[in-house]
């Protein structure tokens, strides 16, 4: 069959899979889920059955943003979609009716490269199926990167999976090789992860290869990786699927920011598929996703803490307030921050102070006082979520109280 006929099939499950720093929709607000339809891809990425509108997106292509900031154009696929898990919310699982497509790993980096040549793609995002155990999958995948790097001489963006059950040599050897590695755990604990993937293992299959990618990082020196650096990592849950609180998954989204260095968490709110066991399992509310990736960015950029968050009875967060804004409302409302003085780490507290903001108002007050909202806006700054949290040479500027939350 043509490469790019099973390209196309493929493509319609991987439209809008997690991947690179996309970001998630923000401004999402408190639709019903039914209003909302996305799918389930491989290991539980959401994506939405649509109409393609192009022939880039028909293949699998995505415009994107690699670590670091520049642009990418992405091939997002699979070496085979045909999988031996069962996993209840999963298109792929063993035994559902579904037309399956499998490349090889030279035929799959020819192809590649063809489309890299023709400058269709310069990154390529390669997971997979499970056939014949984990291993031997990730041997595949393997194969196909060496082939990309040494055979075909790609130096471009390559994002693979690690498969569950992978050796800690296999897990090495793509850290060699690659710019990205992602393990996608889809459950906050063995538990919930029961309920989603009964074959699969939370600790061995899943958490292991990322804390052997944290130790390789921190036991050998860099330079032994692709481009002279380690590989960045990433992870993703799905949410709403095994009954799992808020504070499950962000226990265990803190701990991989900031014990595993993970760069980011993806979440992905549950939508039934038909032909699975889960398929009349409600959908979740995406704004329930909305709030998530905001905590994961607290913990991940911010320097705040787990117990710093605010958690309803049933361990979840409240969906009708952004949770820096809820902190700030508790803790900022009566003891504002005073922007000449603040620590950046005091800024990062403040509602619409982001990293660069907070730079930006670090090195703009060595030349002197910052008096009034006019000197902010003259750095670029927004300042119509900080005005309620901070004095400007002791002075609060003026605001009016919400009408309805944020």
């Amino acid at each position: 069959m043509d490469a790019f006929v099973k390209l196309q099939d493929i493509a319609i499950h991987m439209g809008l899979e997690p991947a690179e720093e996309v970001p998630h929709r923000p401004g999402l607000t408190a639709a019903p889920p039914a209003a909302v339809s996305p799918q389930i891809a491989p290991c539980g990425e959401p994506l939405t059955p649509h109409r393609l509108s192009t022939k880039k997106e028909a293949l699998g292509i995505q415009e994107a943003v690699r670590p670091g900031g520049q642009p990418i154009r992405l091939l997002k696929t699979l070496l085979t979609s045909a999988c031996e898990r069962n996993c209840y919310y999963c298109p792929f699982r063993a035994g559902r009716n579904y037309r399956r497509h499998t490349f090889q790993p030279e035929e799959m980096a020819q192809t590649f490269m063809d489309m890299h040549r023709a400058g269709v793609v310069n990154g390529l995002f390669l997971s997979s199926g499970i056939i014949k155990g984990g291993v031997t999958t990730q041997d595949k995948l393997l194969d196909t990167a060496v082939i990309l790097r040494q055979k075909h001489g790609f130096r471009g963006f390559l994002h693979l999976k690690i498969m569950p059950g992978a050796e800690r040599e296999q897990v090495r050897q793509a850290m060699t090789l690659a710019d990205r590695l992602s393990v996608n755990l889809e459950a906050p604990n063995d538990q919930r992860l029961q309920t989603l993937a009964p074959k699969k293992e939370f600790m061995r299959e899943l958490l292991q290869p990322l804390r052997w990618v944290d130790e390789i990082r921190r036991t050998e020196p860099g330079q032994l990786g692709w481009h002279g650096r380690w590989p960045s990592t990433v992870t993703q849950f799905v949410v709403g699927g095994a009954a799992e609180s808020d504070l499950e998954l962000l226990t265990t989204t803190e701990f991989l920011h900031k014990q595993l260095q993970l760069r980011r968490v993806y979440f992905s709110a549950f939508s039934p598929v038909v032909d699975t066991p889960m398929e009349n399992h409600p959908a979740e509310n995406p704004l329930r996703q909305h709030r998530l990736y905001q905590t994961a960015f607290l913990f991940r950029d911010y320097g705040f803490d787990l117990e710093e968050l605010a958690f309803n009875q049933k361990g979840n967060l409240p969906l009708e307030v952004d949770p820096k804004l809820a902190w700030a409302r508790t803790n900022l409302q009566e003891n504002p921050v005073e922007v000449n003085r603040a620590a950046p780490e005091e800024l990062l507290r403040v509602p619409g102070i982001g990293p660069k903001s907070a730079q930006t108002i670090v090195t703009a007050r060595r030349r002197g006082k910052l008096r009034d909202e006019k000197d902010l806006q003259q750095l670029g700054i927004a300042t119509k979520r900080m005005k309620p949290f901070v004095l400007l040479d002791g002075q609060r500027p003026s605001y009016q109280l919400p009408l309805w939350e944020e």
